[in-house]
């Protein structure tokens, strides 16, 4: 067997899969029995042609995003993210229910998450403000941007440059926008890609990794606009919760699910605060969403 070398997956490419290696890319098939490989991977390949290779393993994982598929199960996105940004905008109108549906996810895959309202620009965008305010009194971090005016977009790459990240939210927020002013030759990069496995006539048909240029690696997976909570069961969906996690052990029964329990510290504080009411409400929402399980 050729000797393995390590490389980093940065998208797919029909049936293929794009490993870099040594500034160049290597067109790879993985081994029948390997789990699917995700972008962002780093895997142990053998080149088996100059440009051509065979992919032996997948390495440790840091983290893992998956969504929905077939029959129920999940399907891997992307990996090693340690950055989800939140994206959001007052047109489409803001769905919060979805926001807090990454945020609980991100808390409890151990991944840190960012919220960036796009289209600033547009009227009305001060109608979020109160409840972007509950966010940030929560530690999540806020970018107000605009991608059609340039607005925040320095600040945005700064914050990009320290992490692997990836863009996340409804269909219509901007999204692409952003991605393409963040990367001005980002279909330069993509044909480049292309090319140089010679599969020009192949487009991405997942998530592509690249590197930005004011430093960090941005993940872009379009069409991918939500992450399952399948796998979460109820008590892990509550821990997503920031502010529930301090009330957790107030509640008077250890498996209270946080619905009509008798003592529920949780639900009590949401008779308290409009604020923590209108998350409240959410997570109900998200809880009868899930398998039902007791806790």
């Amino acid at each position: 067997m050729a000797d393995v070398q390590e490389g980093l997956v940065v998208s797919h490419l029909g049936k293929g899969i794009a490993v870099e290696y040594d500034n160049q890319i290597i067109l790879c098939h993985p081994r029948r029995k390997l789990d699917t490989v995700a972008v962002g991977d780093r895997v142990e390949f053998s080149q088996t042609a100059p440009d051509q290779g065979s992919i032996e393993s997948i390495l440790p994982r840091q983290s893992l995003l998956s969504r929905p598929s077939r029959n129920n199960k999940t399907r891997p996105v992307a990996a090693n993210i340690s950055h989800v940004y939140v994206v959001f905008a007052v047109e489409p109108n803001c769905d919060f229910l979805l926001i807090d549906q990454y945020l609980a996810l991100c808390e409890n895959l151990s991944i840190e998450a960012v919220l960036v309202h796009n289209k600033v620009d547009i009227p009305g965008s001060d109608s979020l403000q109160i409840d972007l305010g509950y966010y940030q009194s929560l530690g999540y971090s806020l970018h107000q941007v605009s991608a059609k005016k340039g607005i925040g977009i320095d600040g945005l790459k700064a914050d990009l440059g320290q992490h692997t990240s990836i863009f996340t939210g409804q269909s219509g927020v901007g999204k692409s926008s952003l991605t393409n002013a963040l990367l001005p030759d980002k279909d330069i990069k993509t044909n480049t890609v292309s090319e140089t496995t010679r599969h020009g006539r192949h487009t991405t048909t997942a998530a592509t990794l690249y590197h930005l240029p004011s430093g960090g690696d941005l993940i872009d997976s379009p069409g991918v606009a939500i992450f399952g909570l399948a796998n979460t069961p109820p008590v892990q969906l509550a821990w997503g919760y920031r502010e529930f996690q301090p009330l957790l052990e107030q509640c008077r029964f250890h498996n209270c699910q946080h619905v009509n329990d008798k003592g529920c510290r949780i639900r009590a504080m949401a008779e308290e605060n409009s604020l923590f009411n209108r998350r409240y409400q959410r997570y109900l929402k998200l809880l009868d969403k899930l398998p039902k399980a007791r806790f």
